[in-house]
């Protein structure tokens, strides 16, 4: 992997918020929670895929205590500097303060739907069937992937939604578009049409690689940029540069910037589902 460096922008965010995954406290649960099992454990006990949490976390509106699980069923409530990062099944969260959302699935294990109300989660999705990221602007159908998506209640809650790696279909009042990524691509979801659309085009702001790399690593993945070994123009573009040839080389034709596009599969449903949770989610 190459070492350049990638600034991330951030928007209504601090940098401590962003570089979560450094933090002392973190790194020693993380090790700790390893060394118990991981990923592995996690995905075949029920109870034991809360990673770290710090401040206020609430599931359900209690308290979350140390030693109890976060299922599909739970909604998750953050309060000021506050942030919980957890496992389920083949899927990895990490959920940042001031944040409200709500998981949904047909068993423990398995994240169908995830709800996001308002704030921001980061998250790394296993292959396997359709699962969705609601906002209160914008639908995303996933189908393994790795995500960063956020709601800004300052703006009428309008959504922002960054394909850090994979395939996902985004919808957004009549409008839809599939974006395969392998390096950030970002959209915003407007609350009213903006230049006649209601997708726009985002920079990558408020989320960091190594984020990402994290979450995936809980879960035994890797991200598309540590598979190809370099990265991108963090620009919300999506795709992966390559690198340039040694001087007075003749390199053969490079590889494409996208990877070739696996068979057509059937369409995702872009439908947004009814919430078991009422009106307020």
């Amino acid at each position: 992997m190459t070492n350049s460096q990638h600034p991330h922008q951030l928007q209504g965010r601090t940098e401590d918020e962003v570089v979560w995954y450094q933090r002392r406290s973190l790194l020693q649960a993380a090790a700790a929670w390893t060394a118990a099992g991981g990923f592995t454990v996690a995905h075949a006990q029920q109870g034991r895929n809360v990673v770290e949490m710090r401040g206020d976390v609430r599931r359900n509106g209690q308290a979350l205590a140390a030693g109890e699980g976060i299922a599909p069923g739970d909604r998750i409530e953050t309060g000021p500097g506050s942030t919980v990062v957890f496992t389920v099944g083949k899927d990895a969260f990490m959920v940042r303060q001031n944040t409200r959302i709500a998981l949904e699935g047909d068993t423990p294990m398995t994240v169908k739907v995830l709800r996001l109300l308002t704030g921001a989660v980061a998250s790394v999705w296993g292959r396997g069937s359709e699962r969705q990221v609601v906002m209160p602007t914008a639908t995303a159908g996933i189908r393994g992937t790795g995500v960063y998506a956020e709601v800004f209640p300052e703006q009428d809650f309008r959504s922002y939604f960054c394909n850090c790696y994979g395939t996902v279909d985004i919808a957004a009042g009549g409008e839809s578009v599939v974006s395969q990524a392998s390096y950030h691509q970002a959209f915003w979801a407007e609350v009213a049409p903006r230049n006649g659309r209601m997708l726009t085009p985002a920079g990558a702001i408020n989320h960091t690689d190594e984020e990402l790399e994290f979450l995936a690593r809980l879960v035994d993945q890797r991200t598309a940029w540590q598979i190809a070994g370099h990265k991108g123009s963090k620009d919300g573009t999506g795709q992966i540069t390559y690198p340039a040839a040694p001087a007075g080389s003749n390199p053969a034709s490079p590889a494409p910037a996208v990877p070739v596009p696996a068979p057509a599969r059937p369409p995702m449903s872009r439908a947004r589902p009814a919430s078991p949770y009422g009106s307020d989610y």
